[in-house]
């Protein structure tokens, strides 16, 4: 699912550069409940040559059941995953929607400082 995610993101990417669109570093959202089923090892390494080259942000959350250990091998070094509170999916989709307004009022290209994640706890 990774590796399609992050195919169809390259896809868009090409679309808006051949169309002279500018966008702002797209965000890949991975929310889990489980362990991977599939080559999770080449996926992680491509979510962190993707963070390398600052092709995207790749943010992980892990929900009740799911394997913290191999999300924490998957996520990148700087962006942990994230354990949600309960099912606390409410609070955590309007950090998502504070931290985008936060993206789309910003130039291209410019470091923001996101709002503090409330509605989980980063796994270390």
């Amino acid at each position: 699912a990774i590796a399609y995610a992050i195919q169809l993101l390259n896809q868009r990417k090409t679309m808006y550069k051949e169309y002279g669109i500018q966008y702002y570093r797209p965000w890949i959202f991975l929310i889990t409940d489980g362990a991977p089923t599939d080559d999770w090892i080449s996926a992680a390494r491509r979510v962190r040559e993707g963070e390398a080259k600052q092709e995207f942000c790749f943010f992980s959350v892990g929900v009740e059941g799911a394997d913290m250990e191999t999300l924490q091998q998957i996520a990148p070094p700087q962006r942990p995953p994230v354990r949600l509170n309960g099912l606390n999916f409410q609070d955590m989709f309007v950090w998502l929607s504070a931290s985008m307004k936060r993206v789309s009022s910003s130039k291209v290209g410019e470091v923001l400082a996101l709002p503090p994640v409330g509605w989980g706890q980063v796994t270390t």
